[in-house]
């Protein structure tokens, strides 16, 4: 069947979320923010010799060129999540790959949406990219309407769409919001089950994420601003420590989609 894979993957992004919430905060701390997050993710992948893909808007990579050179340097994958974080046109997909591809210097093969918004797979493939991962195969009230979607990778428009992992049958969702707010054994439980099923985990997180978010000045709810900075640096290297004790493989998207003897689940 082959070695258990996971595709662990970041969205490199102006920490607006705030905005979300009717809070006000300056571009140079989004910036500020997601940096030092950045900084805190690639030191936790680089004491576990994991590597992993790194979605960015144009506005972050050009604000934050020490990181991308970082991550590149460190052989992470970088991947397209859009021109800008809170604002998105059809034509910021073809701009976007762009001008990665020249800040980096690379082959732009991924995109995902921001917020994990639907994206047309046919404007996907006119754009240039080989995979598109901006589903989330789950029900999320006032978020995402997806449960009937497919769970697993599958082809459309000659793109591979990569969904976010979420458990068989009742597809419970183990993207970062659930990793911060279900305890840390229920969760490694669920990846579990999920990986033993499909092979592939594909798993995403936010480098602001690792910061402190708690501050009232932020707005935030509790369940987006619970565990993190430390408990989340905490919490994450218990977890890389633990998917590595199960002997898991670690790899980019781009690199697991171009293995031939990838099997998907049924």
């Amino acid at each position: 069947m082959g070695e258990l894979r996971v595709l662990l993957s970041f969205d490199i992004e102006e920490f607006d979320m705030p905005l979300e919430y009717g809070k006000d905060i300056p571009m140079e701390d989004q910036i500020e923010i997601s940096t030092r997050g950045a900084s805190i993710a690639l030191d936790l992948l680089r004491a576990h010799q994991i590597k992993a893909t790194f979605f960015s808007t144009v506005v972050f990579a050009t604000q934050a060129t020490p990181v991308i050179e970082r991550l590149l340097a460190e052989g992470h994958e970088l991947a397209s999540h859009g021109y800008f974080h809170s604002s998105f046109e059809p034509t910021h997909l073809l701009a976007s790959r762009l001008a990665l591809e020249k800040i980096s210097g690379q082959d732009i093969k991924g995109f995902r949406m921001p917020r994990m918004k639907h994206v047309s797979d046919a404007e996907i493939q006119r754009a240039g990219y080989t995979y598109n991962s901006s589903l989330n195969p789950i029900y999320l009230p006032g978020r995402y309407n997806n449960f009937f979607m497919p769970r697993t990778l599958f082809r459309s428009h000659e793109t591979f769409q990569l969904p976010a992992s979420a458990t068989p049958l009742f597809r419970f969702p183990l993207f970062w919001l659930s990793f911060h707010n279900f305890p840390l054994g229920m969760y490694k439980a669920a990846c579990r089950k999920t990986i033993n099923k499909d092979k592939y985990l594909n798993i995403y997180f936010h480098p602001w994420e690792f910061t402190a978010l708690t501050d009232t000045k932020f707005g935030l709810p509790w369940y987006v601003s619970k565990n993190s900075g430390l408990n989340m640096i905490k919490r994450f290297d218990q977890w890389l420590l633990w998917l590595t004790d199960q002997h898991y493989t670690f790899s980019t998207i781009t690199q697991f989609l171009n293995e031939k003897s990838f099997l998907p689940g049924e």
